[in-house]
């Protein structure tokens, strides 16, 4: 029974243990929530670039005409606030006839007034689209509501055409009657209101106006001072002045001796009437000037033994002077303005020299006899610069025809003629010491480089650049050993190349203006001579 009783038990203390638990809550359902029916990622692709010209998602037109997102700038002007696509303002392109817009555009010039093209609207005047003050037209508004709008294809009532105001031509006249109001004219006849026989010119206040003009012209002409052009110098007129303090030693030697000190003479001619021969380093002072010409020199050049030199003048001669004694020994000249001299480099033929001149021809003198004896007239330009090579078996000209070709000595015929249509004009070539290659000046600043023998191809492994030339002809150089290139640049500076790597080895500021021409040392290779704009020649080291 106890077993039972404690049976019995057992089933009260799970009743009490029911009634200690919580109840149980159930949750409730919304049969109708709130949905948000736009696109969750619509609010992320309506803000975009102002500058977006696609859009990757169709947008109605009220979000792409909203403003741009942020604070407005309060220093802006308004016409800075305006969204525009290019620097004037906002472009939008438009599909539109070409039949339409031709049509259009001969109606304004016919007319005075076209229809805009721009987003059609309904005005309170019955006309469609924007335009002048909401009519629909652009132009003469006036006239266009007259002509209801009409085209060049449309039929013009008489009196709103434009040719109201044209002259009438006269009739013909009668054939049978030779004088009087109806006398025959024919084809001659002329416009009405056209005199004929009738002295036609300026008014009298016309005149009187042009006479006051040229006599103020004059006046002024007479205050500034006539500019009288520079008189030739007659031959056997030139001047020589020696500016040392003796012309022999006690040995009676001159300047021209080989040096026993290693004095070095250097001869300049920067843009005057005179050449210089520079004393190099002893005082630096000019030793002897050369005038014999009216306008400035353009270029020199020496012959082999440097006793005799040639000067080309704007003034269109060309003077063989004496180094030593100053003497001007003769005068060529073709009439036309020489660019560039060149004695032929054979010991030979120390008697001819070739002149590249204004007029597209290089003329090929003998000195003893002073006539030309050969004429190269190839080029379509004023010839710059002169180069022998191939052991002055022939020689290479450049050109402001922006080409550059090879002759043969002696025969007027191009043997290689290099033009292509990405070359700009190379105004000066250097010679490299071993013969083999040219450095060409190009006016797109860089230098290029081609063959000295048979073919003239362009290394375009070797290719120079980093200096400014454009619209100058600086005149590059290589040193006496070939491992470095220099050139000078438009602003000043000089510039020094490694011939291997066509790496800048050095560059640095020369002068104030154009370094025109540079010239290393024969001898003494670390020394780099630099001529200038600026009236000055320097010697580096």
């Amino acid at each position: 029974m106890d077993l039972i009783a404690q049976g019995y038990g057992s089933s009260s203390s799970d009743s009490e243990d029911d009634s200690s638990r919580q109840p149980t809550k159930i949750a409730k359902i919304n049969v109708a929530p709130d949905v948000s029916l736009e696109d969750p990622n619509y609010a992320r692709h309506i803000y975009t670039n102002p500058t977006d010209t696609t859009l990757a998602v169709n947008l109605p037109y009220d979000s792409m005409v909203q403003p741009v997102n942020g604070p407005l700038n309060p220093f802006a002007s308004s016409e800075t606030q305006v969204r525009r696509n290019v620097w004037t303002g906002h472009v939008e392109e438009n599909m539109i006839s070409d039949h339409d817009f031709r049509t259009q555009q001969q109606s304004y010039a016919a007319f005075g007034f076209a229809k805009d093209p721009s987003v059609l609207t309904v005005a309170d005047n019955g006309f469609s689209g924007s335009g002048k003050n909401g009519t629909g037209f652009v132009g003469n508004v006036e006239r266009a509501k007259v002509m209801d709008g009409a085209t060049i294809w449309d039929k013009v009532p008489k009196h709103l055409r434009n040719n109201q105001n044209q002259r009438k031509r006269q009739t013909r006249g009668d054939p049978s009657q030779l004088e009087g109001e109806n006398a025959y004219r024919g084809p001659w006849a002329t416009y009405e209101g056209e005199g004929i026989g009738e002295l036609s010119g300026p008014t009298e206040e016309e005149r009187e106006k042009h006479e006051k003009n040229v006599q103020a012209a004059e006046e002024e002409k007479e205050k500034r001072g006539k500019a009288t052009p520079a008189k030739p110098i007659a031959p056997g007129s030139e001047k020589t002045v020696f500016h040392g303090k003796e012309e022999h030693d006690y040995l009676g030697r001159t300047y021209m001796h080989v040096p026993q000190d290693l004095d070095v003479n250097l001869l300049g001619e920067p843009g005057t009437k005179e050449c210089f021969i520079w004393d190099v380093y002893h005082d630096r002072r000019v030793l002897r000037t050369y005038m014999g010409h009216s306008k400035a020199v353009r270029d020199v050049a020496f012959n082999n033994d440097g006793s005799k030199f040639l000067s080309a003048s704007y003034d269109r001669n060309m003077k063989l002077w004496d180094t030593e004694t100053g003497q001007c020994i003769s005068t060529f000249t073709t009439k036309k303005i020489p660019y560039v001299v060149k004695f032929n480099p054979d010991d030979d033929k120390q008697n001819i020299f070739l002149a590249g001149c204004s007029d597209h021809k290089i003329y090929q003198f003998d000195i003893n006899s002073g006539e030309v004896v050969q004429e190269y007239d190839q080029h379509l330009g004023p010839v710059n610069s002169i180069t022998f090579v191939d052991d002055n078996r022939r020689f290479v000209t450049t050109s402001d025809d922006k080409s550059l070709r090879a002759w043969e000595f002696d025969i007027p015929v191009v043997i290689k003629y290099i033009a292509e249509p990405d070359m700009h004009s190379m105004p000066a070539v250097a010679l490299s010491p071993n013969q083999k290659w040219l450095a060409c000046q190009s006016l797109d600043n860089q230098i290029f480089v081609y063959g000295a023998k048979n073919r003239f191809r362009q290394n375009r492994k070797k290719l120079f650049a980093g200096h400014m030339v454009a619209g100058y002809a600086c005149q590059p150089s290589f040193s006496p050993d070939g491992r470095y290139l220099s050139s000078g640049d438009s602003e000043g500076n000089l510039w020094i190349w490694d011939w291997k790597s066509c790496k800048v080895h050095k560059k640095f500021k020369a002068h104030n203006e154009v370094v025109i021409d540079c010239a290393w040392h024969p001898h003494e290779t670390s020394l780099v001579a630099t001529a200038s704009w600026d009236s000055t020649i320097k010697l580096w080291v």
